[in-house]
């Protein structure tokens, strides 16, 4: 591989907190949603596991089905159990198969489970008895704890941001710029005193097996006060820029990829929320620039911002060198 060539007035960040051998780093470092691509070994994996985070960051249909199969797989245990001890230990059970009797203990197991209680069935025996009691405790645990997460998951802070999807190098005052666009997409939601910092990783070839090597990059505007509308992030490409004399083959060979982070103060969560994205050198357009994604409504005078803009680029010339 070809070495690439940084411009040496840019300044290095050490900082990142990414290791830098390329022969040990596979693919990119951050996800698009913001997660880190990593996995972690070596120790055993309930040492490793966090049900609670993990639980906290599941998607919502993910989520509910934990809550289903738990809920089902709890009283499928029950009734068996039930169904060991033997019908004998119970009142109100129609004769019949043992599927018949799995069945009518099973919604025996959810009534007592959820302490409904319609009483049709109910134990006659101590060890029924004993059984059903701790079952009862058990479904105040799980309600308890379902109920904590439920509403753990509505009050959780969280950063409503949608980042476009490509990263531009655009004309920009008489040059060009790397730039991309972001925009808090939900009715209500916006931050104050948001900031945003941007890093790029470069893969060097000076070393065997290759070296990466992070810059943080200067912004045109790295902080604003209030973000409710679509914001670019500019970062101009001049003569402290690690991009000065770059062409759009060395994104490739640099196996460039761009982290980004944003944060700000959330007037609805009262509370600081972030969130992170990556761009890949597959993920930057060279030679475009961004559409623009508000205007005047027609009626009454409003701002009409148009989410489903947020990645229209068209073709632009660069400016030549």
């Amino acid at each position: 591989m070809a070495k690439v060539s940084i411009n040496p007035s840019s300044n290095a960040n050490p900082d990142t907190g990414f290791g830098t051998q390329a022969n040990r780093i596979g693919g990119r470092f951050v996800n698009k949603d913001g997660s880190f691509n990593l996995v972690k070994t070596g120790l055993p994996f309930w040492k490793r596991l966090s049900p609670y985070s993990h639980l906290m960051q599941v998607s919502w249909w993910r989520f509910l089905g934990y809550v289903v199969l738990f809920y089902m797989l709890v009283n499928t245990l029950f009734d068996t159990i039930y169904l060991t001890l033997g019908v004998h230990q119970f009142e109100g059970l129609m004769q019949g198969s043992v599927w018949l009797h799995f069945r009518q203990l099973f919604y025996f197991s959810t009534q007592t489970f959820t302490t409904v209680g319609y009483g049709r069935i109910n134990p006659l025996r101590d060890a029924a008895d004993l059984i059903a009691s701790f079952q009862i405790m058990c479904g105040w645990l799980f309600f308890a704890l379902v109920t904590g997460l439920l509403y753990g998951r509505f009050t959780q802070p969280k950063a409503f941001i949608a980042f476009s999807h490509k990263a531009l190098v655009a004309p920009y005052c008489n040059g060009s710029a790397l730039m991309f666009r972001m925009v808090p997409y939900k009715n209500n939601h916006f931050l104050t005193n948001a900031q945003v910092s941007v890093n790029a990783a470069f893969l060097l070839s000076e070393n065997k097996g290759g070296e990466y090597q992070f810059f943080s990059l200067q912004l045109e505007r790295k902080r604003i006060d209030t973000f409710n509308m679509n914001w670019t992030v500019v970062h101009p490409i001049d003569e402290n820029s690690p991009f000065l004399n770059f062409s759009e083959a060395d994104l490739g060979r640099s196996d460039l990829e761009i982290y980004v982070q944003v944060s700000g103060f959330d007037p609805i969560y009262s509370n600081t929320v972030m969130q992170r994205t990556s761009y890949t050198y597959q993920e930057v357009v060279w030679g475009a620039r961004f559409l623009p994604m508000y205007h005047e409504s027609e009626g009454d005078e409003s701002t009409i911002l148009e989410l489903d803009k947020l990645d229209a680029f068209e073709p632009a010339g660069l400016p030549v060198a």
